[in-house]
């Protein structure tokens, strides 16, 4: 019920209007989103290099339906590139969304604006992961992957798997046949039974199942999450095959599990957090909610103790 819930909620522009104009509200969500700006997204990179934990840089912002506005897009994902290369020296790569680049009007569309930016990414040697939206999308996103990205541009570009989809562990052995780079979270859209997992246990066992699969046969995955128990049950399965920590990393949210992803860092394995930014943060963040209701209540005591500790 909350899940859903919060999903609805992150589709209300109205609610979105008035959150924004909150201190209270815009507080809270400065501690998982990395400002508004591109300056600020790059300061909290910086830092995060400065520590050894990776980034990937995320202008958030999808489903956009007119021309101009994807060319802005792709032109503005042009900019964090130039800006990585300029005034990074650690490890930062940027996702981006198809919907973003302009898939809603065409796959041809988006691909053009895709390509202009692997090619920047190409002469910079940045990686560039594409990001993985709702079920509609799903066969969209992976046939332009692997028909017309993967080919051209091979590991520079890496896509993302969701465990809670019905399809996915058929789409982890497409990817795995031509080497691609997967990142493999949960989900956290609204779908029906019919296309994904319900009950959180079978979304947990999908993802045990993938995440062994993909670290089994995978190039270099990133295993996307936030639960102990998904991070427990990877790190058996790695000891017990001797899979080298080199050879995948875990990734987590900005400003979320910051203790887990500390402690995973000072065990050798590879971290990186997925840094949001800009002025669309407010769905962001309220499907982040709903991705795991149970992180309502941890947010907000995390920044309340941090606020509390401030004064």
């Amino acid at each position: 019920m909350m899940r859903s819930g919060l999903l609805w909620l992150s589709e209300r522009q109205g609610i979105f209007n008035f959150v924004k104009r909150n201190g209270l509200a815009r507080k809270f969500a400065s501690r998982f989103v990395a400002g508004e700006s591109l300056d600020s997204a790059i300061d909290v990179a910086r830092t995060l290099n400065s520590q050894g934990i990776g980034v990937s840089l995320d202008l958030l912002g999808e489903s956009v339906s007119d021309r101009r506005e994807a060319e802005g897009a792709r032109d503005q994902v042009i900019e964090i590139l130039d800006r990585i290369k300029s005034d990074l020296t650690g490890d930062t790569n940027v996702s981006i969304k198809l919907t973003q680049m302009g898939l809603d009007l065409g796959d041809d569309v988006a691909f053009a604006n895709l390509r202009k930016v692997l090619e920047h990414a190409q002469e910079q040697g940045t990686f560039v992961r594409i990001d993985m939206e709702a079920s509609e999308y799903t066969e969209r996103t992976i046939e332009l992957f692997r028909e017309r990205v993967h080919p051209e541009f091979g590991n520079l570009c890496g896509v993302v798997i969701q465990s809670y989809l019905r399809r996915s562990a058929e789409d982890i052995e497409r990817l795995i046949e031509i080497h691609a780079r997967v990142r493999l979270c949960k989900g956290a859209y609204s779908e029906p039974a019919s296309v994904a997992f319900q009950e959180r246990a079978e979304v947990d066992r999908s993802y045990v199942s993938l995440g062994e699969r993909l670290l089994q046969e995978g190039n270099y995955p990133a295993i996307a999450t936030h639960d102990e128990k998904m991070v427990d049950a990877t790190l058996a399965f790695v000891r017990k095959n001797n899979i080298a920590p080199k050879r995948f990393e875990f990734q987590m949210l900005y400003g979320v599990r910051r203790d887990l992803e500390e402690k995973l860092r000072k065990q050798g394995f590879n971290t990186r957090l997925y840094v949001p930014f800009g002025t669309q943060w407010y769905p962001y963040l309220m499907r982040r909610l709903a991705e795991r209701p149970s992180n309502v209540m941890f947010m907000t005591m995390s920044v309340l103790k941090e606020a509390i500790a401030g004064r």
